[in-house]
């Protein structure tokens, strides 16, 4: 064990860690409707809205994965699309554990900050939440009654393309930025990302649930607001992380009001 690493133990490392795996994954997903304003307000260009103002969130517990230890994660997500192709955009990413931070946030730009994230299953009642800084951003209570808040949500489940079809991952659009050492702008042009995560579904149960939001100046989830509750879901899957492809760079100035959901308000 050394602080330099040999380049064919490094070569080997990265063959073996060129995908992250995550076993006997257990999730909720709630989606709500919140406003178009909203929307058009937080997501940042190149990325377009698509037709219907949806967002959504995932409470998780990871038992088994390539980082090592189990650990929990939340996130705040909006649907958008670029160039047609629909994806989710991450406003918010809090988790238990600290190498899983590092490796989203410096791989591929994923929103990540340590938090207390709570997953609890009671036979067919789940309550989850996040929480930062004494403040819980989200809470969700979930029931698994086979149906949603909404009737009309499994047609807007697939019109959005929520659960990708056969063979075909979930994108994630990311933007991939560091402050430069100065503090005076970026390193360079943010990089938009695009990831995708395969998941093999070995349960899937419809539910009606309840969400809180709450904002502190850090952590402003709150701002997107609840105009209705489509419903959850409650997952159990097997889900693959690939590489990340670059889509395009981003003009510094444009993108400096977005930039600031990574780290604290300072």
């Amino acid at each position: 064990m050394s602080f330099k690493r040999p380049r064919d133990e490094i070569k080997k490392k990265k063959e073996e860690m060129r995908t992250s795996v995550f076993k006997g994954a257990e999730m909720i997903w709630v989606l709500w409707e919140t406003k178009e304003e909203i929307i058009n307000r937080v997501l940042p260009p190149p990325l377009e809205p698509i037709d219907r103002p949806i967002a959504l969130a995932f409470i998780a517990h990871y038992p088994s994965h390539s980082y090592g230890l189990p650990y929990n994660e939340a996130a705040l997500i909006i649907r958008c699309q670029f160039k047609g192709e629909l994806g989710n955009y991450f406003l918010a990413m809090p988790l238990t554990d600290d190498r899983a931070t590092f490796a989203g946030r410096e791989i591929w730009g994923f929103p990540k900050k340590l938090a207390n994230v709570h997953f609890e299953k009671k036979d067919d009642e789940i309550y989850g939440y996040s929480e930062r800084l004494g403040v819980k951003n989200i809470e969700v209570n979930l029931k698994l009654t086979g149906k949603f808040n909404d009737e009309g949500t499994p047609q807007i489940v697939s019109k959005i393309e929520m659960i990708p079809k056969r063979g075909k991952g979930t994108i994630n659009y990311l933007f991939k930025h560091f402050i430069h050492p100065t503090k005076e702008g970026f390193d360079y042009n943010p990089w938009l990302v695009k990831q995708q995560t395969q998941s093999k579904i070995k349960t899937m149960q419809m539910g009606e649930a309840e969400i809180k939001l709450n904002s502190t100046i850090h952590d402003p989830w709150g701002e997107i607001e609840i105009e209705r509750i489509l419903g959850g879901m409650y997952l159990q899957s097997e889900n693959e992380m690939f590489p990340g492809e670059i889509l395009t760079k981003v003009d510094q100035e444009e993108f400096l009001p977005y930039s600031y959901i990574k780290w604290d308000w300072y």
